[in-house]
């Protein structure tokens, strides 16, 4: 895999610089940017092409079906910070909108890939479906880009102890409180990003303020306590940081939307705003309503003590 750079990224497809064609592409969703994933990146990386990703924003099931739950291991922020990781100096991110769901494969890759993009080579996994009703195949792909005049590589599927490693594997196994099983499938740990918002502060009033960051869009590990790690990815305190952190709905102050709530250890300083990457690492026990605000505070310090001990293990 090539030295990660500064990654452009590219939203709209028509018009495109000529300096922007000519890449090598992998393409796909990448939701968790896993271990699958990672192979099919690594093949367009073989070509004497800049290494390039398209995908699409919003996730295509999420056109089709709104009112799914969520279900993204990553929002678009987390992928690109990971595909940039990986070396890729072009990030083609485009709208799937109607326009673009009514494509067929043969607009898609005539218009989109070739006259648009001017690909030089698309690698896709082996299940790859593109186009109106999710008519084309890798194999279709690769007929259409003899016409078009781009290379088509197909990547095979990556298992692991005899199971295809995908995205719904690595949903489950967070569902079920396996962070550390869903680490091996993608590669990377499992992390959540986004902006620090404003809570209701009763952390800090505990003696334990921690970072709240809102779940909107995203699959939902079990709910519970995590030992974490933390990176802090904007600011003048940007760095990487232990800590704990708790996923659920607070049932002890009767809230219902959940979000996740980070304690960084050993840090002072205002985060409101500020971009964090938060990797689960651990799940430590389940959320649980307290009698009282001081058993919860004993259960806060002995949650801080088991965190240290797993990520000093690391």
């Amino acid at each position: 895999m090539r030295e990660a750079g500064t990654m452009q990224t590219i939203t709209n497809w028509q018009g495109l610089d000529p300096a922007l064609r000519g890449a090598s592409v992998a393409m796909g969703n990448f939701d968790g940017v896993h271990l699958g994933h990672r192979s099919v990146i690594a093949l367009a990386a073989t070509q004497p092409a800049p290494l390039g990703i398209v995908t699409f924003e919003p996730h295509p099931r999420a056109f089709f079906a709104p009112a799914t739950a969520p279900f993204r291991l990553m929002n678009a922020e987390a992928r690109a910070h990971r595909l940039e990781k990986l070396g890729v100096a072009r990030l083609y991110e485009l709208r799937f909108d109607a326009a673009l769901a009514a494509m067929s494969a043969e607009a898609f890759a005539q218009d989109v890939l070739c006259a648009g993009l001017g690909v030089a080579q698309v690698t896709v996994g082996a299940d790859f479906r593109f186009g109106k009703g999710r008519t084309g195949t890798a194999e279709a792909l690769a007929r259409l880009g003899e016409g078009c005049g781009f290379g088509v590589t197909v990547a095979p599927i990556l298992k692991s102890e005899g199971a295809d490693i995908s995205s719904t594997a690595i949903r489950a196994a967070l569902s079920e409180g396996r962070p550390r099983d869903a680490a091996a499938m993608l590669g990377h740990w499992h992390r959540i990003e986004g902006a620090v918002e404003h809570g209701a502060k009763r952390g800090r009033e505990l003696g334990y303020p921690t970072a709240n960051i809102g779940l909107s869009g995203l699959h939902l590990p079990r709910l519970g306590v995590y030992a974490a790690r933390v990176d802090v990815l904007t600011g003048p305190q940007a760095g990487s940081y232990d800590g704990v952190a708790s996923l659920g709905v607070r049932p002890m102050f009767g809230e219902n939307a959940p979000n996740l709530e980070t304690y960084l250890f050993d840090f002072s300083g205002d985060l409101y705003g500020h971009h964090l990457s938060i990797a689960l690492i651990d799940y430590l026990r389940p959320e649980a309503k307290f009698a009282s605000l001081d058993a919860l505070t004993r259960q806060i310090e002995a949650d801080c003590a088991a965190a240290r001990s797993c990520l000093t293990a690391l």
